[in-house]
């Protein structure tokens, strides 16, 4: 070990009074995982004696004697809006938040260095952060330039961005015909508001049936029952009706309704396994259904992606993931180089700023987009007619 005597500095009164030799032994050193005790105990005993010395640093700065202006200090904030969120304390002492009693990632702070920055997941992969949405254009006669950059902390879901992107494109205009989106982007309500707000045909995949009939290979889905909305009353395809309508609403406000079919026709039905396993002494299969106009929609676009001709519509849509692929080659648009939603949100417009300039330069000067990299062998069977 190796110690270093660095030449004396004089401390404010105020934190000459509060810090002690052992916080300078125990915080004076960059916390990283070299310097980390060793083992789970000592592990344990070191996070105790930090959460504690976290709150009397905290009490000793909003003591009534304290400056106040030692309360307006960024990192002061910080430090208190941390320690609340983790840690709590009563008559037994101080303890860590378990899970459960954490606050929701949408408010909790990830990092200490960007108060903005959220915690985010997305197909398993996480990070601390931002994210940012692209909008460009597609057509085949013309450059594909970024029309719209939008930029939301991590744990933003992609189905908020929806509304907020064409109300960009309506300011700005002129707004698409058509909006290609994965699957994060749509739903039924979207799809619907999007053509009758902004005469949009939203583009994109739903989700599939997620009962476990629909899930099952063979199982009924909710494609296959009738429904009669006017008289409401359900027809299953046996030709047992419904024996309950019941509009509700889910906890996030969506209007539904519930359809229920009595167990007397389920229970002795042929096809009950593909279609139900309620153990209900009441009531056998359900349904959960979005109002007329929704659904009708959603079960139209349920069978239209699974059709060709969708599928080669829907095509266009992978042209964007080369666009976040130069973006990130380019311009490393993976890594921020600021702090802060609103600069962060800048800099990813300079970017989309820097990628059109690009591509107008290629369309001016006729340069080629490059191929999809493939194997030698794929290439062959393509250059000599070969299906695979």
């Amino acid at each position: 070990m190796r110690w270093r005597r660095w030449p004396p500095r004089r401390p404010a009164g105020w934190l000459a009074e509060v810090v002690s030799a052992e916080w300078i032994e125990r915080h004076g050193a960059r916390v990283d995982a070299y310097r980390f005790p060793k083992g789970e105990d000592a592990r344990t005993r070191w996070a105790l004696r930090v959460e504690t010395d976290g709150f009397a640093l905290l009490e000793a700065v909003y003591a009534p004697g304290a400056p106040a202006w030692l309360r307006q200090i960024p990192a002061v904030q910080v430090l208190r809006v941390a320690w609340v969120q983790q840690y709590h304390r009563d008559e037994k002492g101080v303890r860590r938040r378990e899970a459960k009693d954490l606050p929701p990632g949408r408010t909790r702070l990830a990092s200490p260095y960007d108060p903005q920055a959220h915690y985010g997941v997305k197909r398993g992969s996480g990070w601390c952060g931002y994210k940012v949405h692209l909008s460009e254009t597609c057509d085949e006669d013309a450059p594909h330039l970024i029309t719209n950059v939008a930029t939301t902390n991590a744990c933003t879901g992609d189905i908020e961005l929806t509304a907020p992107v064409y109300a960009a494109l309506e300011r700005r205009g002129p707004r698409p015909g058509e909006h290609a989106v994965d699957a994060g982007y749509t739903s039924a309500a979207l799809i619907v508001s999007a053509h009758s707000a902004y005469g949009i045909d939203l583009l994109g995949p739903v989700g599939i049936d997620t009962t476990e009939p629909g899930q099952a290979q063979a199982g009924l889905t909710q494609g296959d029952f009738a429904i009669d909305w006017d008289r409401h009353r359900v027809t299953c395809p046996r030709g047992a009706v419904s024996v309950s309508w019941s509009d509700q609403r889910k906890s996030n406000g969506t209007p539904i309704t519930q359809i229920r079919f009595s167990n007397d026709d389920c229970g002795p039905c042929p096809v009950r396994q593909a279609c139900t396993r309620a153990a209900h002494g009441k009531y056998g299969r359900t349904l959960t259904l979005l109002p007329q106009p929704l659904q009708q929609v959603l079960e139209q676009r349920r069978y239209d992606q699974q059709t060709q001709e969708w599928k080669d519509r829907y095509a266009v849509r992978a042209g964007v993931e080369g666009t976040i692929s130069q973006a990130v080659r380019a311009t490393q648009i993976r890594r921020t180089r600021y702090h802060g939603l609103p600069k962060t949100a800048l800099g990813h417009v300079f970017t989309a700023t820097a990628i059109n300039l690009i591509r107008l330069d290629a369309w001016w000067t006729g340069t080629t987009r490059g191929r999809t990299r493939i194997s030698h062998l794929t290439r062959l069977a393509c250059d000599l007619g070969l299906a695979a």
